[in-house]
Order: C-alpha cells, then structure tokens, then sequence
C-alpha cells in the first residue's frame, strides 16, 4: 500500500510517518519502480505500535527502546517494565505540576471580583512575575 492508504490504516499523518522513518523509527519503506514508498502488514504493526506509544505520552526516543524491545524476542520484560515505570513516574510529576498550576489559577479566580471593576489580581499576579528581577 502507498503512504495515503498506511496514513489512513494507522491513523497517523503521511508526514509523520516520512518523519518516523527520517528519524530512524521505522524502517525505510520499500519504494515502487517509481519511487513510491510502499508499506506492508509489518510497517502496519510499527505504525499501530508508535501511535498507540506516542498516545500514551512516551517521547520519540522512548518509543524507539519499545520499539527495538518489541521486536527483540529475547528481551526480558522487566526490561519494559522498568521503562514504563520511568514513565509513569514522569507522568505523576508532571500530574503534580499541573495540579500546582491549577490550583494557583483557581485561588486567582477566586480571588478575582468579574466585574466592571479594573481591578484583577489575575492581572497583578501575571505581571508580578520574577523574571525582571535583579
């Protein structure tokens, strides 16, 4: 299949995966006599494997340690799931930095009267940001 139908099937951008295989990802795809990339069931189950990787938030370049993972039938599973708990640890943080962000926003609102007044401490506290400070 050409790249538009491997797109479709997976659900992913032709330019996405022209990036995936610049990058090294996917393996470069096999090309027509006139040089169209041609994909088959295999480059499929690649493309299914990084989007669903890439959906569950892993970086590039954790997706290609699944991915060299996936496809070494030696490897040991604690292996991915060392990898996985690395990410899952990753996630709580940034969980916990976004609660910090919401929670900050919240009291900011709250704060804030929504009227015709032009006073906002929406405002004050954006513009009170440390990064001028000397």
């Amino acid at each position: 299949m050409n790249i538009g139908q491997a797109a479709r099937k997976s659900g992913l951008s032709a330019k996405m995966i022209r990036y995936y295989e610049s990058i090294g990802l996917l393996r470069p795809a096999h090309r027509s006599d006139s040089g169209y990339r041609l994909y088959g069931d295999e480059d499929l189950h690649s493309l299914a494997f990084i989007k669903r990787s890439r959906d569950l938030g892993f970086s590039l370049e954790e997706v290609g340690k699944l991915l060299t993972l996936w496809q070494d039938r030696q490897r040991a599973s604690a292996d991915v799931k060392a990898l996985a708990r690395q990410h899952i640890d990753e996630l709580n943080q940034k969980i916990r930095e976004l609660a910090g962000l919401r929670d900050t926003l919240q009291d900011l609102v709250e704060h804030c009267h929504g009227d015709h007044r032009p006073d906002c401490p929406i405002l004050k506290e954006l513009a009170s940001g440390s990064c001028c400070e000397s």
